[in-house]
């Protein structure tokens, strides 16, 4: 072979390189709830399907269906995945109150990030293990502050009910121009509404969180 053909055959490999086909990446659990997340918090949880999802990944809805049942099986992922983010606290016996509030914070703040990803809460039952690692951490807070078993198991599913509902109706109503609110408030008749008007900036007070952590408050110190 002469060294001429050689330079040929060697830029015809070189010419080969990139038209070779790509090896795709495999389906796998992790990439389908990574791609999940991604749709629902760009889109909304509205906007998650099984299809969508499919599409995201360059393949079809069956592929995915050999990792994940069916879409209450990957809202379940979903909610196992944003619960192993939420950090647990070593028990506090006089602090346990504020540590119940901060971890609901967290994941009220998980939840938020991902717009409307509380429906799949909602629905969710309570078999996921990384759900259960928050119930048996949230547990150990109101033991620890001496609160009764039975009790502290009834507080704990309405509290991460309200949690739920918090930021389910955060991503329907999105922000909220109290200033707007308090406007329309005060133009209301006195003679009709005189509670309403006479107390128009305390039913529209609350900065940030503050009507969020009031509540959960409430409910913990009803424990005495």
């Amino acid at each position: 072979m002469s060294r001429n053909s050689s330079r040929e055959e060697w830029a015809a490999q070189i010419a080969a390189l990139d038209s070779a086909p790509a090896r795709k990446e495999p389906i796998t659990v992790g990439r389908i709830v990574g791609t999940a997340l991604a749709l629902v918090e760009a889109e909304g949880f509205d906007a998650l399907t099984m299809r969508r999802v499919a599409a995201a990944l360059g393949t079809g809805p069956a592929s995915l269906y050999a990792h994940v049942r069916n879409k209450a099986d990957l809202d379940d992922l979903l909610i196992g995945t944003l619960s192993r983010e939420i950090t647990l606290p070593a028990p506090d016996a006089a602090g346990w109150r504020s540590q119940v509030v901060d971890v609901c914070g967290q994941l009220r703040d998980q939840f938020l990030r991902y717009p409307g990803i509380a429906r799949a809460a909602l629905n969710a039952p309570p078999a996921n293990l990384d759900t259960l690692r928050m119930t048996e951490g949230l547990l150990a807070l109101f033991v620890a502050g001496g609160v009764e078993p039975r009790k502290a198991a009834w507080t704990i599913d309405a509290v991460l009910l309200y949690v739920s509902a918090y930021t389910f109706e955060s991503s329907l109503r999105g922000s909220v121009d109290r200033s707007e609110m308090l406007a329309r408030l005060e133009m209301l008749p006195a003679s009709r509404f005189p509670l309403v008007t006479a107390h128009a900036s305390s039913l529209n007070s609350g900065e940030g969180h503050e009507r969020f952590e009031f509540a959960l408050r409430l409910m913990l110190d009803g424990l005495g």
